[in-house]
């Protein structure tokens, strides 16, 4: 019996010690099924994610990215355009200005702004420039009635290629219904600033081989005198500098200009964040983006708003740019330059800020006797006039109260960097500012170094608020041959208006407005009305 009991302990110990292997590989064959199978589901899931997400949000099934196509920008948007007035010519001109417009329920500005454009552009100005209106509005009809009236006014602009009307079919937009509501901001709102990024991603998709350069304005804006010489003046003074957006007006999104080559890329952004915030906020994103941390925007303006109601529902928008001046000519350039200083620097208001274009300035601490600001020119360059501001108006003690203002040429290398060994003064500040006219007339020289120079020192600190410099690029295209030049062209236009307006007449027939309403199937178009697919454009 004693056997047999020692037996089944012996068994029972058995059982317990083989039982307690078979259960912890049972477990863990267990956790490997369990594992794998949310791995299988994970791996899934991650699929079915990235699907989703390659299926971009921002747009309908006719404008779908995938991830590939996300990190390649720099190809347009296949969209088929209608040409509802005017055809590219093949020539690609210096600047592009492109304008999207809607109906309004309350005032319609386009044709002044078009008029304004033209006007304040001298006859040889006009031969570097194309007009590019998007009219994006979904009611076809008024968009025919519209291009018919432009046409009759702009019949010559449209047959000598200055002036293109497009406009890009409802089917190629993505969904307005169901967006976010990003800032609170009620639905109609939504819709409406939503669509026009879409409207302004068009545009500027299908402007992106016309021209050097491309300038963004509204629809409700008027343009200063020669604004197209004053553009490229500023242009040419940033050759050799990096640059993504140039600003000439600090409203909205009037007068930003750009690279046409950027202009595929932006086109992009647009519609792929279309309707989280308004489009002028989308564009600081951009030009961050590009590494262009600080807006570059030049003084004085060169267009300014006009228009009294918004096209958002007719609300009243009465937005003036008070930087806006008539005459253009007079926007100094500052050259590319380096800028050095001996003053003690307040934390981060260094040499730089007086010298760009943004709204602001070098602060440095009490200057003394022989302290100096220089800016050294990347080249030598004639400049016809300087305009020095120092201290501010809630700071008007901070000013450079004895100081002279001097040029140098004759460049020597220093382990400080590059300075002038030679210096001529011009004059001397007054009440912490000086103005010199005609420099070019009074330097026998082309200008390397430009030196404020502390003639006494001061317990006040010095800010030097703006340094303006006007350089000569060539003669001027505002003289009196170009007036000349000017007048004949204008009156030459206003005697072929009325037959231009009667050849675009018959190249936009009344039998056009069947062929825009058949939108929805653009093969039903007639060749000479349907615009080549920007793809291939």
């Amino acid at each position: 019996m004693r056997l047999a009991l020692k037996y089944l302990d012996k068994m029972r110990c058995f059982r317990k010690r083989s039982t307690i292997p078979f259960l912890v590989a049972l477990i863990t064959f267990l956790l490997f099924v369990n594992l794998y199978i949310e791995d299988g589901y994970v791996l899934q899931e991650d699929k079915r994610q990235l699907r989703e997400t390659s299926m971009h949000p921002l747009n309908s099934e006719r404008y779908v990215h995938t991830f590939k196509d996300i990190t390649n920008f720099s190809g347009t948007i296949n969209v088929t355009y209608r040409y509802l007035a005017g055809t590219p010519l093949p020539r690609k001109k210096y600047l592009t200005i492109g304008l999207s417009s809607v109906k309004r329920k309350r005032g319609n500005y386009l044709l002044e702004t078009i008029k304004s454009i033209f006007d304040q552009s001298s006859y040889e100005e006009l031969k570097e420039i194309v007009v590019v209106v998007h009219l994006a509005d979904f009611d076809l009809a008024w968009c025919e009635s519209l291009v018919q009236e432009i046409s009759r006014k702009f019949g010559h602009h449209i047959i000598a290629g200055r002036l293109l009307v497009i406009h890009a079919p409802e089917e190629y937009y993505p969904s307005l219904d169901g967006l976010k509501r990003n800032y609170n901001d009620p639905d109609d709102r939504v819709r409406f600033r939503s669509k026009q990024n879409v409207d302004y991603a068009f545009l500027l998709n299908f402007c992106t081989n016309l021209s050097d350069f491309y300038m963004m304005l509204e629809d409700d804006v008027r343009c200063s005198r020669n604004f197209l010489t004053a553009l490229k003046k500023v242009v040419a003074s940033r050759e050799g500098s990096y640059w993504v957006t140039l600003e000439f007006s600090k409203l909205g999104y009037i007068g930003k200009l750009y690279h046409s080559r950027d202009l595929p890329r932006l086109a992009h952004f647009l519609l792929m964040f279309y309707q989280e915030m308004p489009c002028d906020w989308l564009l600081i994103h951009f030009r961050g983006l590009l590494a262009q941390k600080d807006a570059i925007r030049f003084k004085p303006s060169l267009f300014q708003h006009m228009g009294y109601y918004s096209s958002y529902k007719g609300a009243e928008n009465k937005l003036k740019d008070d930087d806006f001046e008539e005459d253009s000519l007079d926007i100094p350039d500052n050259p590319p330059a380096s800028l050095y200083t001996n003053i003690n620097v307040f934390e981060s208001y260094d040499a730089a800020k007086a010298y760009s274009s943004v709204d602001e300035y070098f602060w440095g601490k009490s200057p003394s006797t022989g302290d100096f600001y220089v800016i050294v020119f990347n080249k030598a360059t004639k400049v016809s006039k300087m305009k020095i501001i120092t201290g501010t108006d809630d700071r008007q003690n901070d000013i450079l109260h004895h100081g002279a203002l001097e040029v140098g040429e004759k460049l020597i290398g220093t382990k400080k960097g590059r300075q002038c060994s030679s210096y001529i003064t011009l004059g001397e500040f007054k009440n912490g500012n000086i103005e010199v006219q005609d420099v070019d007339h009074k330097i026998a020289f082309d200008i390397e170094c430009v030196r404020i120079v502390v003639t006494a020192g001061q317990k006040e600190w010095l800010i030097i608020r703006s340094i303006s410099l006007w350089t000569i690029q060539g003669p001027s295209d505002t003289g009196v041959k170009e007036r000349r030049d000017e007048e004949d062209g204008k009156e030459k236009h206003q005697q072929i208006d009325g037959m231009a307006a009667g050849v675009v007449a018959k190249m936009n027939p009344e039998g056009e407005k069947i062929n825009l309403e058949q939108k929805k199937d653009p093969k039903s178009l007639p060749d000479k009305n349907k615009g080549p697919s920007h793809g291939n454009y």
